[in-house]
């Protein structure tokens, strides 16, 4: 597409509008997908509390994300005299646009990915990161206690958990050689056995993979780790201060961060557009139908954790990161690039 339109409409303004679909091809799919999945979200919690959830709008109930979405575009924004203007409206659009950002490197099967870089998972760490900055230039522009209290949690809640996230991913590039998605996806290929595509299927990298998937729940502060927006304690953190569209964004930008984290979990540890054997038959299935069903399955698994399982205290936030995740994957490099110097350079050298 992007040599066909290079070809008539010229080099610059070729690349310009081919980039251009290819990023509303991504971002538009996701913005419907963020509404379903807050409707499913609900049902999921409905259906464990024994209750319907949303059925009254539309078939099934299936309208009700988009009623909820009118319903707040159509209300008054609310900016209290006390804020810092200019932040204070800043904060949700960085959040919702860092949580949009990081898709450009998500595979969606060989060859389908908006930017096929080298360092694709360098650039998700350093874009994903930036999503904490919306949260703390909320909490901080608001000049309120709570939503500042929020702040300073979410801070050292973001900070303390991707340091885990950052060893656990360092075990995958080592043994995958490799910062590419695509290439790592790849890597997965016949792993174990050479029947099942996926490192978690290994048992070396299923710790890593439980891991990954625990410190993805408490970076998109989802529970047990919404401890930025407790509303026992906070009222409701850094967002106290927000309504209308601006809440929306923060709203949007969190449901599209935890959809990310589902997808980064089936595209390091369980083979991403893969089917999870290795078995001629299964590839006549589209690799993006495979992704999106493991997508769905970790987006299962975050409505069950958050409608079972207690809030957190705060202390026992940290400590799970920095006293149980921290030590276990910084032994785990060890463990994996030790086996790798044994067995694969070592061999070689």
């Amino acid at each position: 597409m992007t040599a066909y339109l290079q070809t008539h409409l010229g080099f610059g303004l070729g690349w310009f509008v081919a980039n251009t679909a290819y990023i509303l091809l991504i971002s538009l799919p996701l913005m419907l997908a963020v509404a379903m999945i807050i409707y499913a979200d609900r049902k999921i919690w409905a259906a464990i509390a024994l209750r319907r959830g949303p059925n009254v709008v539309g078939p099934l109930g299936l309208l009700q994300s988009f009623a909820d979405g009118l319903k707040v575009f159509l209300q008054e924004t609310i900016i209290p005299s006390s804020v810092n203007t200019g932040l204070f409206l800043l904060a949700p659009i960085i959040t919702f646009t860092v949580a949009l950002i990081v898709w450009a490197v998500i595979p969606w099967q060989a060859g389908v990915v908006l930017a096929d870089i080298n360092v694709g998972l360098l650039y998700v760490l350093a874009a994903s990161s930036l999503g904490v900055y919306g949260i703390i230039i909320s909490g901080w522009s608001s000049n309120s206690k709570y939503p500042f209290y929020s702040a300073l949690r979410a801070a050292a809640q973001m900070v303390s958990y991707e340091v885990s996230i950052g060893f656990i991913l360092i075990t995958v590039v080592l043994w995958a050689g490799t910062f590419n998605l695509s290439g790592i996806v790849l890597n997965q290929q016949g792993h174990v056995f050479g029947i099942f595509n996926g490192y978690g299927f290994n048992p070396l990298f299923l710790p890593m993979a439980v891991m990954f998937l625990i410190s993805g729940m408490a970076e998109t502060g989802r529970a047990p780790f919404d401890l930025t927006e407790a509303e026992s304690e906070l009222v409701a953190g850094y967002q106290t201060e927000y309504s209308s569209m601006a809440f929306a964004l923060f709203w949007l930008g969190e449901y599209a961060n935890v959809l990310l984290m589902c997808a980064l979990n089936a595209v390091l540890f369980w083979g991403g557009w893969l089917p999870p054997v290795d078995w001629a038959p299964l590839y006549l299935v589209p690799g993006i139908i495979w992704l999106f069903a493991k997508i769905l399955f970790f987006f299962f698994v975050f409505s069950w954790v958050k409608a079972t399982l207690p809030r957190y205290r705060y202390d026992q936030l940290m400590r799970l990161g920095w006293k149980v995740f921290l030590p276990i994957s910084l032994f785990w490099v060890f463990l994996v690039s030790g086996i790798l110097m044994a067995t694969r350079y070592g061999g070689a050298s």
